[in-house]
């Protein structure tokens, strides 16, 4: 029942506009006067504090700073320039282009809206003069974003694996395997659209030369996640330690090596990364006095219960997990519904013998889907604005995306070798 009452008090209030940090402290406000015992307003409010106390969240502040700058270093160009080379002449190729630049764009950034606003404003112009409708090419712009969060390194992992206490290593590594699968998912809706409109034949592929040329002018950038991750798992550095590498990498980039970002410009980049870095960690703060309020009211508890009545066994479970995350993430950026859910649900998958890791790779999936799912997300709005549709427009061309990523978040679901396989490697 309390737990009702929470959901039903945050969305009453976040849907009658009140902004999502407020919409949690008022909600915990609301539903500490609904316990039998209140607990101080003060505990709430160290609460909010404590959640952004901890040394690790570092590393959150800094991936954005590192993200801000390959973003506007003109890494987003070259790496649509290189994937042009290699994929350029299938069908459906610039669509194509458009996955597997986002892909690489999302190894660097860990960031969903940061790959769509990055790839969407030169690709989707591109993709309406071929012929693709305008609503597809905003449509694929907000699906292909998302794989910034699924790809590692992934900000959204980060703040599981701190949360859960989990090993973020093995988050990231969990996420290589589903991240090509919902490239390659979104490739072939691309492939059928070209082929079947006709807009996009394809034509003949680029020189060796050409490949090699690409190749080289995107290899500073795509250096970025390998020595990231590699630091990682190799112990070299922690994910912290990680995330003030990718941050003195990106500066290098792009200060000295493509020069695309002048000196004088760095505080204002940097100021804009730590007010995007405040709004996520105040964020944070507020669902931990929420979680706080939750779990000392024995809800994860009770809630383990009554899943473990509902579902019979671990696979209705995993399918219960994934229709309430699909659910939650219309309403909820990933990393607040995240705080929020994984608290509630870890017990119960526990119980059911799920590794947390693999909970983490289906919570992160899908919440990515949700950023694109109507009539709330955030890649949707940024693909959107970029290819001038409406909403509802742009969502009829979301259907065969939609169903693909679908599929794509069933099988790692169920087929749990897909993303544990090569974590098991590494145990």
């Amino acid at each position: 029942m309390l737990l009702a009452v929470i959901f039903g008090v945050f969305f009453a209030v976040a849907l009658a506009g009140v902004p999502l940090v407020w919409a949690l402290i008022l909600t915990t406000l609301i539903v500490n006067e609904l316990v039998d015992f209140p607990y101080p307003i003060e505990a709430i409010a160290l609460n909010v504090i404590g959640g952004v106390e901890p040394f690790h969240l570092v590393a959150v502040p800094l991936f954005i700073v590192a993200g801000e700058l390959v973003g506007r270093g003109g890494v987003g160009e070259r790496m649509i320039g290189f994937a042009r080379t290699l994929f350029g002449f299938l069908p459906g190729g610039l669509g194509i282009v458009t996955v597997a630049s986002c892909m690489l764009f999302g190894a660097v950034s860990g960031s969903a809206i940061a790959t769509a606003a990055a790839i969407g404003p030169v690709m989707v112009p591109g993709m309406v003069a071929r012929g693709y409708t305008r609503a597809f090419a905003g449509a694929l712009i907000a699906a292909a974003g998302t794989l910034g969060v699924i790809i590692p390194p992934s900000i959204p992992m980060l703040v599981y694996g701190f949360v859960a206490n989990v090993s973020v290593a093995e988050l990231f590594l969990s996420g290589i395997v589903p991240g090509a699968l919902f490239g390659l998912a979104l490739m072939m809706v691309c492939a059928w659209v070209g082929r079947s409109t006709g807009c996009d034949p394809g034509g003949p592929p680029a020189g060796w030369c050409e490949i090699a040329a690409g190749a080289r002018d995107s290899l500073p950038a795509l250096l970025m996640p390998l020595i990231v991750l590699g630091g990682i798992y190799s112990g070299v550095f922690t994910p912290t330690e990680a995330a003030s590498v990718a941050t003195a990498y990106g500066l290098v980039i792009a200060l000295f090596l493509y020069r695309t970002i002048a000196p004088r410009e760095l505080p204002g980049l940097i100021l804009q990364a730590f007010i995007t870095s405040a709004t996520v960690l105040l964020v944070i703060g507020a669902t931990n006095a929420l979680a706080w309020v939750i779990t000392l009211e024995q809800v994860p508890v009770q809630l383990t219960e009554l899943v473990q009545a509902i579902a019979p066994n671990k696979w209705v479970f995993l399918g219960l997990l994934n229709i309430v995350l699909l659910v939650l993430g219309i309403f909820l950026e990933p990393l607040p519904a995240l705080v929020l859910a994984a608290p509630l649900f870890l017990p119960a998958g526990q119980a059911f013998g799920v590794d947390p890791v693999h909970m983490g790779l289906i919570f992160t999936c899908n919440l990515a889907i949700g950023l694109y799912t109507p009539p709330v997300g955030g890649t949707l709005f940024v693909a959107a604005k970029l290819a001038d549709v409406g909403m509802g427009a742009i969502s009829r061309a979301l259907i065969p995306l939609f169903v693909a990523s679908l599929g794509v978040m069933l099988a790692v679901t169920y087929v749990e070798a897909l993303p544990m396989g090569i974590v098991w490697a590494f145990r």
